[in-house]
């Protein structure tokens, strides 16, 4: 078989880049309660900067599939297939944008944000959503635990979606001998 059409250069920068920065903020908020308390802010100001990253990074990369269209499907993928992985990319779309704005929506509520300014790495402060700042008490606490709660969802959607499209991925390049894998390389 030959080697099917790949991804452009960007769309698989952004593709590896986006993935490695929710792993690593997943695996950072799991094991958060393994380091002492003094880590606690440190650990969730890079969760936060981190966030944000991917939250520009993926309206790059949707500018970047609004303009540059993907490769087809291999051939030999059914109709239901090629169907359940545009369903599949759209959910996942709407999560990797989701999860940082109901975080930044969350953090805008935070009690505490006037002794902990929201920064991306330490380098630039990002104003926190002036009407969500500006809610009084006890209303702030309620929007606080909403996007709270939100964000809590839509991690664990992104679980389930993330480990649907490695399954799939899989299938395609082992069960189905597609190679898909050497379309989304340099």
């Amino acid at each position: 078989m030959t080697l099917p059409d790949k991804y452009t250069k960007p769309a698989v920068v952004f593709h590896w880049l986006i993935g490695a920065l929710i792993i690593v903020n997943v695996v950072m908020i799991w094991v958060i309660t393994y380091f002492p308390d003094s880590w606690d802010r440190p650990i969730i100001n890079l969760h936060k900067s981190i966030g944000l990253t991917v939250l520009g990074l993926a309206a790059m990369r949707i500018l970047w599939r609004v303009t540059h269209a993907p490769p087809p499907p291999p051939p030999g993928q059914h109709k239901w297939e090629i169907t359940a992985s545009h369903l599949a990319h759209f959910a996942l779309y709407v999560l990797i944008v989701g999860l940082p704005l109901t975080g930044y929506m969350h953090d805008s509520a935070f009690k505490g944000a006037a002794e902990h300014p929201l920064t991306v790495f330490g380098l630039f402060e990002v104003p926190r959503i002036g009407w969500i700042a500006s809610l009084g008490q006890p209303d702030k606490e309620h929007v606080h635990d909403i996007f709270y709660g939100w964000h809590a969802s839509f991690a664990l959607a992104l679980y389930v979606m993330f480990s649907l499209h490695v399954l799939g991925a899989l299938k395609h390049q082992w069960f189905d001998k597609q190679r898909e894998l050497q379309r989304m390389t340099l």
